[in-house]
């Protein structure tokens, strides 16, 4: 395994840890007060955990090299398990507003224990900020989509914790109890919210959407400080699977290259975007100018000129 493939799977696996441990917390502590927006911040740590653990299954088959059936790799498998991860928050937030919704139509609005609510919620915050932090920090090294997703999936529960607290801590103070499930159902709308996010962004992967506006402009940078070499560029393609960008672009070298000149310029400019861009499978078909045109002989010379 990869020193970037060990990296992500030990960060999905940190996780699962938190999120398992946070989970049964919530749970034992939401069913103690009787608190509907306790209990739909356990379903939503519930949530996440089945997210971290998809993070943690994709990241590593992602990293899995390229065979005969899957000759672009398995970077995808990132995008589908955001896609996954997306509709099962969907589903929690459903739940979640179903709960709420019954608890105020029945009038069962009692709540026990307030102070032990509030170390939880406050607790789970805090360890949230911190794992979401660091998966933050991966992801971004890596690229990886998966990591990001659930990076966001506890960056939302740090936000709906701190407002389950919040309502903990006003209710406490006001008495009005039929706070808890108006808190809880604020908590699911911030959860629809997050996964809508999640599902446009894993959408675009699948349908392999093109690099983002700075990454292109950033290639075509790259071949016009090279414009002393190469006549033009045209037909620039690019997509993304996983943490692997694909580009593809025609480039146009003066009529009188050599086969070889031209494959060293290749080379040059497929060196000079990966290292811009890392983690980038670049393919370039080079071609010759269709006219012996004014571009042409100066490339020509500038290409003597690099030789000698």
């Amino acid at each position: 395994m990869s020193k970037v493939q060990t990296e992500k799977t030990r960060a999905a696996a940190i996780s699962i840890i938190s999120n398992s441990a946070l989970t049964g917390l919530k749970l034992a502590v939401g069913m103690m007060m009787n608190s509907v927006s306790v209990l739909a911040e356990a379903v939503h740590s519930a949530l996440d955990l089945v997210a971290a653990l998809v993070a943690y299954f994709s990241v590593r088959e992602s990293g899995k090299p390229a065979d005969d059936l899957h000759r672009y790799g398995h970077g995808k498998i990132e995008s589908l398990s955001g896609m996954i991860e997306a509709l099962l928050i969907f589903g929690a937030a459903a739940y979640i507003i179903v709960e709420a919704g019954g608890k105020i139509a029945g009038g069962n609005l009692e709540i026990e224990d307030l102070g032990l609510g509030t170390a939880v919620m406050g607790g789970s915050a805090v360890v949230n900020y911190i794992v979401s932090n660091y998966l933050y920090k991966v992801a971004g090294k890596t690229d990886s989509m998966a990591l990001e997703a659930d990076a966001l999936h506890l960056r939302t529960d740090v936000y709906t914790s701190a407002g389950v607290l919040i309502g903990l801590i006003a209710i406490k103070f006001s008495g009005i109890k039929i706070l808890d499930p108006i808190v809880a159902i604020a908590v699911a709308l911030l959860i629809i919210k997050a996964a809508y996010d999640l599902t446009g962004n894993a959408v675009q992967n699948i349908l392999d959407a093109k690099l983002p506006d700075h990454e292109e402009n950033l290639i075509r940078a790259v071949l016009q400080e090279n414009s002393s070499s190469i006549v033009e560029f045209h037909n620039l393609r690019t997509r993304k699977s996983g943490h692997v960008r694909y580009i593809d672009f025609h480039m146009v070298v003066a009529r009188n290259s050599s086969l070889e000149e031209s494959h060293r310029m290749s080379h040059v400019v497929v060196e000079q975007l990966k290292q811009r861009l890392p983690n980038s499978q670049i393919l370039v078909h080079a071609e010759p100018c269709r006219d012996q045109c004014a571009e042409c002989e100066v490339t020509c010379r500038n290409t003597e000129v690099s030789r000698n």
